[in-house]
């Protein structure tokens, strides 16, 4: 009987290593080894193959994931990279496990974030054409208008990315605020559309990823309740990867 062979990039998420987007540019970038030997991008293991990265020796032996939600503070910086970015998620929270955010939140940003060490659930989640809905709270430099609120919702054009933006839910919250619901994450998105009708973001909170809330205080975490990972694992259900959790780790 053959052995079980599994991608290389899904070997490392599956090990809580870091996400397969993250897996494929350290391969891409020559750091990981199979058996000793650097490999071609779509290589896959046998469970005796010896995975490493930067030599550090990988195993696949995981039997349980973490999901933590956390309150992001303004310039703290969202990558994994703890030796470029002094002021990243990772030495922040400090956890006592190798985690990775689900996603990005730009550094003048705060709010609801995702960190895991489940590479799977990831995946899904980021999947643009998913539709997974992100809730935010943002306030500009002048009053909001009907037209601002009609043109958001609408989608406009930006230029520099060559693309229009999806239709979205926009509701107005006071002269100054407003709520905007999105189902896709370009890049600075939010900031980009209001600069282009000429509004200028003075503050931009996430307060809600799919059905997890933002309910702690700026800078603190909590793990997801077992409820909240029921109802994430629903909702992922219809997504374009089929996602089996492991045991969950609850509170």
């Amino acid at each position: 009987m053959s052995e079980k062979l599994t991608r290389l990039n899904k070997y490392l998420s599956e090990a809580g290593y870091c996400s397969r987007r993250e897996a494929d540019k350290l391969i891409d970038a020559g750091r990981v080894t199979i058996n000793g030997t650097i490999p071609e991008m779509g290589t896959k293991v046998t469970p005796n193959d010896v995975v490493a990265v930067d030599g550090e020796i990988i195993k696949n032996t995981k039997k349980s994931f973490v999901y933590l939600a956390f309150n992001k503070p303004v310039g703290i910086v969202c990558t994994t990279d703890t030796n470029i970015e002094k002021d990243n998620i990772i030495d922040y929270i400090n956890y006592h496990k190798r985690i990775f955010p689900i996603g990005r939140l730009d550094k003048p940003s705060e709010g609801l974030i995702l960190l895991t060490d489940d590479g799977d659930i990831v995946n899904k989640i980021l999947r643009a054409s998913n539709n997974h809905e992100k809730e935010y709270l943002v306030t500009v430099d002048k009053p909001i208008s009907q037209t601002f609120l009609e043109r958001m919702s609408r989608g406009i054009y930006l230029e520099e990315l060559k693309q229009t933006t999806k239709p979205c839910v926009v509701k107005k919250v006071n002269s100054t605020t407003f709520k905007i619901i999105l189902t896709q994450g370009l890049n600075r998105q939010i900031r980009r559309m209001c600069a282009h009708l000429n509004y200028e973001v003075q503050t931009l909170k996430r307060v809600r990823i799919m059905n997890i809330k933002l309910d702690m205080p700026v800078g603190k975490y909590r793990e997801l309740t077992h409820e909240e990972y029921k109802n994430l694992t629903n909702l992922l259900s219809n997504s374009t990867k089929e996602f089996k959790p492991k045991t969950h780790s609850r509170k």
